[in-house]
């Protein structure tokens, strides 16, 4: 026999009673909902089938239709008087799909009230601009992109690079955006509203997120441990008269006619080497030996600065990207200038782009393209996701993924410019081809190469400290945007534990992550780094993007994504970017993931990783 409903149980939310008669400072119960007054910024009108904010509260609170299609129940959800500790469910109205959604009650009920109440907004449009921005163009795209480039066809690299940009990396990117705006959740409590058995991806990106922080923040401390150095007359990878040189240093900048053999080694190389990392003191993986308590500084007050610009939420590190994230363009073009006027720098332009059209025969070739657009633009860290979710509900995320995207392209484009020029100077002083200095790549470039390049221009000193100071802002972005990573998903998915606490929390983050990097800080801290970043974060991150993107085309649903999307912006995704999502896009980290994970990773002795680590 079926049940009528009894006056203690809720009415589904497609009643028709009016919902005018609360009194101004009250809340009311409407079909049996708590339903607060206009002035309120959780007042709910009907809008067809679904129950959303009023016009002039989407600003402020989030649909209640993105996973929810109800509010807390007014009455105890067992409909006696008595509130159960299991969740239950309301009637609800069909939201677009042929599915309904459920209104949770409990912990959970009040968890979605306080995300519409108490989430934050970016202050201005630019700070989330600048944030993204400053993720996206990091280290990487100062010293990743010129090196495949030129390894990979030069100028005729351009074309992969820009196809797999088109067809993989930017969907991916607007994809992120988009969920983030929509959903406005960080990176575990969003699948809550999407497809919860996917919940694993959120937790996996906040422990990815953990690791990169604790060896990609130590390469900013050799990189500020630069920038002490800088403070003098003369540079001191300059020389080889220093305590940490070796009877190989050669100097063939001096004035002396000095000859450069096959055993010489360039008084930045020992500087690197020797006084930096101190890795000669180490005898691989298996005897790291001690911690450099000159590294332990230096990583100690950068985590300083990462801590006080992102304590207080996107408010404040938004004001922050306003010198992070601008700062390295105006530094480039001083470097481009400078480089574009030293002797020599046409050959290094020349070989930087001189089209190998053979090239683009090798498949190869394509897959470092598409490696390279998607480890620039950066989805799969949570961090779009988690900035997306604070812009304000109806923000143009499409034209944000075009224009960052954009952005970020171009500037790997230049920084090969800013460094080709500066190696074409060196091959014309050691009177080599450009192809035996170019040979270095990773860290080693900018460390060695270029501060070596650096230290015998004019100026030198000038040109080291503001070269090392872009290094740092680069690297600071990029940290800022990790930690908020995790920050904003554990924050969403525990709102009743650290919703208040932020402070603490990031504080305990930031102390988690810089005792995760004492490993790094060690004699042997460079094969640490090495080890990470060869084989700890390519091959994960793609893996829950993959994840990802099979997760909201198949099992959420194109239709239902796309609906979304155009509830936001006020219109749909062409059938472009539905194809990219779930074909092209899928297939696209596929191919990635089979050409980057090696088959006998396992068998690589450390002797190999050793031997490459600087």
């Amino acid at each position: 026999m079926e049940k009528k409903p009894t006056s203690n149980e809720t009415e589904p939310l497609t009643s028709k009673k009016d919902v005018s008669d609360c009194n101004e400072g009250e809340d009311c119960k409407e079909n049996r909902l708590l339903v607060r007054n206009p002035k309120s910024a959780l007042r709910l009108v009907e809008d067809g089938n679904k129950v959303r904010p009023s016009q002039g509260d989407k600003g402020e609170a989030a649909q209640i239709s993105n996973g929810y299609s109800g509010v807390q129940s007014s009455v105890p959800c067992n409909g006696m008087g008595e509130v159960e500790d299991a969740q239950c469910t309301a009637p609800a109205a069909p939201t677009t799909t042929t599915t309904t959604t459920s209104a949770t009650c409990g912990a959970e009920g009040q968890q979605q009230l306080m995300e519409l109440e108490d989430r934050e907004t970016w202050s201005k449009k630019i700070d989330f601009l600048l944030s993204v921005i400053g993720y996206a163009v990091d280290l990487g795209n100062v010293w990743r992109f010129p090196y495949i480039c030129y390894q990979n066809g030069g100028g005729a690299f351009l074309i992969p690079y820009t196809i797999m940009a088109i067809f993989g990396g930017i969907p991916l990117f607007y994809m992120e955006l988009a969920l983030g705006q929509y959903h406005r959740n960080g990176c575990i409590s969003i699948w809550r509203k999407i497809c919860p058995i996917f919940k694993g991806i959120g937790f996996a990106i906040c422990i990815i997120d953990l690791y990169v922080a604790s060896y990609y923040n130590t390469i900013m401390a050799w990189a500020f441990y630069y920038l002490v150095s800088s403070f003098t007359a003369e540079l001191p990878w300059t020389s080889c008269t220093n305590a940490w040189n070796t009877g190989n240093c050669t100097n063939y900048f001096s004035k002396d006619n000095v000859s450069w053999s096959l055993h010489s080694i360039s008084p930045a190389e020992e500087f690197y080497t020797r006084q930096v990392l101190q890795v000669h003191r180490s005898n691989g993986l298996d005897d790291l030996g001690g911690i450099s308590w000159q590294l332990t500084l230096c990583l100690l007050l950068i985590f300083t600065i990462v801590y006080f610009s992102i304590w207080k939420g996107v408010k404040t590190s938004g004001k922050v990207v306003w010198v992070t994230a601008t700062f390295p363009y105006i530094i480039l073009f001083i470097l481009l200038v400078r480089g574009a006027t030293l002797p020599g720098a046409w050959r290094g332009v020349l070989y930087y782009l001189k089209p190998d059209w053979q090239k683009l025969l090798a498949t190869e070739v394509w897959v470092d393209a598409a490696a390279q657009i998607f480890f620039s633009l950066g989805p799969g860290f949570g961090v779009l996701l988690a900035y997306a979710s604070y812009n304000k509900f109806h923000n143009n995320c499409y034209q944000d993924a075009l224009v960052t995207s954009t952005v970020n392209c171009v500037t790997s484009f230049v920084s090969g410019f800013v460094i080709f020029t500066v190696l074409g100077y060196m091959a014309e002083m050691r009177n080599e081809d450009v192809s035996e200095v170019a040979k270095d790549t990773g860290p080693s470039l900018l460390f060695i190469t270029y501060a070596e390049a650096i230290a015998n221009m004019p100026a030198s000193t000038f040109f080291a400290i503001i070269f090392f100071l872009m290094l740092l802002t680069l690297g600071l972005d990029s940290t800022f945007a990790g930690l908020e990573g995790v920050i904003t998903g554990v924050l969403d998915e525990f709102p009743h534990v650290w919703s208040k606490r932020r402070e603490f929390f990031v504080l305990g983050l930031t102390i988690i992550c810089f005792l995760g990097s004492l490993a790094t800080l060690t004699f042997g801290g460079a094969y640490v780094v090495k080890l990470f970043e060869e084989y700890a974060t390519g091959p994960a991150v793609l893996t829950v993007v993959f994840l990802e993107a099979v997760a909201v085309a198949w099992f959420y649903g194109i239709t239902q994504f796309c609906n979304d999307v155009k509830e936001m912006l006020g219109f749909t995704p062409g059938w472009y970017w539905r194809i990219c999502w779930v074909a092209i896009s899928p297939i696209f980290l596929l191919r990635i993931l089979k050409s980057i994970t090696p088959e006998t990773a396992t068998e690589i002795p450390f002797g190999d990783i050793r031997m490459n680590a600087v």
